[in-house]
């Protein structure tokens, strides 16, 4: 286990450790039930906050999920331990009532956490079609560029940057129809740098043509579906 794991584990039991010494140093171990009642739920609140990190959807705007969520736990636990420590002081006899009021606390507080993680979900979902879209026009516009430099044929090396100019100028934002083309244009073009590293010109030539007809076919069809 790596040393900083290690820390953060011992971060993490601090306040278990300084509670409990406190708890049962002071109190003992002779208790209402509605004592231990705030007891198990400020104990669960406490670990909600520190599993927060592994509820946390991976992305690129994983700190902003993480804010969110930290937020939901930090506030629940704040509230759970305040009205925690008011029932273990005052130790009332109503225990039906006391366990009914911090389940509701810790119902809202799932509702509002799960609404969060659904939200966060849908976000990610999202930027993650988002990147694989600029990725199409990206990662083809790069090669061709780079083609464009290794091909000696003045005709050769016009109709290549013909294509080039044509996905460039592409729409970022794509559509799941239209990715069975989106695919085949990347593998022609990996076809045509296997033609350029080989000299063939002809083939060169015939594969150029067929990738400017692709790339103008995704982009019309992308039209068509934009405009419905």
């Amino acid at each position: 286990m790596k040393k900083i794991n290690v820390l953060w584990i011992i971060l993490d039991l601090i306040f278990l450790v300084v509670f409990n010494a406190i708890f049962f140093m002071v109190g003992g171990i002779d208790h209402s039930a509605s004592v231990w009642i705030s007891y198990g739920f400020i104990h669960f609140a406490y670990l909600m906050l520190v599993l927060t990190p592994f509820l946390i959807r991976k992305g690129k705007s994983a700190h902003v999920f993480g804010y969110s969520l930290y937020s939901i736990s930090a506030a629940y636990f704040l509230i759970q331990f305040v009205l925690g420590i008011i029932i273990i002081f005052i130790s009332p006899d109503k225990n039906t009532a006391v366990f009914l009021v911090q389940l509701c606390i810790a119902g809202l507080y799932g509702v509002f956490l799960i609404s969060n993680m659904i939200a966060n979900e849908h976000t990610a979902n999202a930027e993650e079609v988002r990147q694989n879209q600029i990725a199409y026009v990206k990662d083809a516009s790069a090669k061709l560029k780079n083609l464009m430099g290794r091909v000696s044929d003045k005709e050769a090396k016009k109709k290549i940057e013909r294509v080039y100019d044509a996905i460039y100028s592409s729409p970022v934002k794509s559509h799941t129809d239209l990715t069975e083309i989106e695919n085949r244009i990347l593998h022609s073009i990996n076809a045509l740098e296997n033609e350029v590293s080989a000299g063939n010109n002809e083939n060169m030539a015939t594969l150029v043509n067929s990738l400017l007809n692709e790339v103008n076919e995704r982009n019309l069809r992308l039209r068509n579906i934009n405009s419905l």
